[in-house]
Formats: C-alpha cells, sequence, structure tokens
C-alpha cells in the first residue's frame, strides 16, 4: 500500500508552491517517503488537494537539492543517501553557513547578537546530549544567523536548502568524537560570536567540522 500525504488547506495563505515542496520534503525526512519509493505527481496531487503543477515543481525543486531522483519516462523516486553523500553535504552546508555567520557578524544590530549568542548557549548545553538534540540546537542557531545576515540571497538559498539539509545531515556525525573537545569548540565559537569575529567564528565552525 502506497504511502499517502494529508491534505494542503488551501485557505491557510501560504504560498502553494512551497507548502508543496516542504509537505513532500518533510515526508521524506520523516520516513513516511522511505529511499527508493516510487512518487507519481497524479497521487500526490491527489493526496494534497493540489494540481498536478506545484508538485512537478516541488519534485524538481527536490531533485536539485539531491533528494528526489528523476529518469524522464522512466520513473520518480526518493533518492538513497549514503555516508559519502552525506559527507559532501556535510562540507557544502558548512562552508555555506560559515559564510553566511561571517556576514552576519559584521552587520546584526546589538539585539540580534545577544539572541546569537543565547543560541550558541544553547547549543553548548546540547553538547552532552544525542546527536540529535545537538543537530537541533545547530538548526536553530543557524536559522537566526542567516536572518541576521540580512541578505535575502542566502537566506532564500537557505530556506530552499533546509529540507534537504535536515534529511542529509541528520545522520551525519563529523562532529569531535570527546564531548570536552566538543564542548571547547563550540565555546570557543559562541566567544568568537560574542566579540563580532567573523574570520575567528568561521574558522572554528570549519574546524569544529573536521574540514580544516
Amino acid at each position: 500500500m502506497r504511502t499517502r500525504l494529508p491534505p494542503i488547506d488551501l485557505t491557510s495563505g501560504t504560498i502553494l508552491s512551497d507548502e508543496v515542496y516542504a509537505r513532500i520534503g518533510d515526508a521524506i525526512l520523516g520516513g513516511r517517503l522511505a529511499p527508493g519509493e516510487r512518487l507519481r505527481d497524479v497521487d500526490l496531487a491527489a493526496d494534497l488537494g493540489v494540481s498536478r503543477t506545484p508538485v512537478r515543481e516541488a519534485l524538481q525543486r527536490l531533485e536539485r537539492f539531491g533528494l528526489v531522483e528523476i529518469a524522464v519516462g522512466r520513473y520518480t523516486r526518493v533518492a538513497e543517501h549514503d555516508d559519502h553523500t552525506r559527507g559532501d553535504m556535510g562540507a557544502f552546508t558548512v562552508y555555506m553557513l560559515g559564510n553566511i555567520m561571517h556576514l552576519a557578524l559584521t552587520r546584526c544590530t546589538d539585539d540580534e547578537l545577544a539572541g546569537l549568542v543565547a543560541a550558541a548557549d544553547a547549543v553548548i548545553r546540547a553538547v552532552e546530549h544525542d546527536g540529535l538534540q545537538l543537530f537541533d540546537a545547530n538548526a536553530a542557531l543557524f536559522e537566526k544567523v542567516t536572518v541576521a545576515a540580512a541578505n535575502r540571497v542566502f537566506e532564500g538559498f537557505a530556506r530552499e536548502a533546509s529540507v534537504t539539509i535536515r534529511h542529509s545531515l541528520r545522520g551525519w556525525t563529523p562532529f569531535l568524537p570527546a564531548v570536552e573537545d566538543r564542548t571547547e569548540a563550540y565555546t570557543r565559537l559562541r566567544d568568537c560570536i560574542a566579540a563580532r569575529d567573523a574570520a575567528g567564528a568561521e574558522e572554528t565552525l570549519r574546524r569544529l567540522h573536521k574540514l580544516i
């Protein structure tokens, strides 16, 4: 029996194409649409209560970020993600977020900076917990960083890629293996943020993920 998705509330005021993209992406992220599962636009459109056009657009967007594989005339399916793919996505994400953080620390307001420091403190508190809690704390920090960067191109790209990043990196564990080392690195990152040390924060982020 194929996986069915709940219908979209068309009166919610959300942008339909974005909502369809998010709904299918979240189903992949949550495992309701499993790796290798075939995706038929007519079935997805019927489930979501929309036309096939926004579904096709969503599938094409998801293909660009590696969540969906499309072989024209043959199949459209949920992509498989192996360790190599996760590593590639991890490196891309760290470099992208390092650039966004560098920009954010050069232009954010004092109030925004205080919010970034508080979010970094939450990351430090999450270090001793499971990897998922640490991942979610990091995601919350970088949502704030992206807003503080005040760059519409970065913000749009990060929003577009967020589903793929979450899907790929929840199974990626490049962090320093010892809790003490992770705590020290995240504390250094927090201190760089507090000091508006953009270059230091970017370098620390890459070192923390073993990319330097």
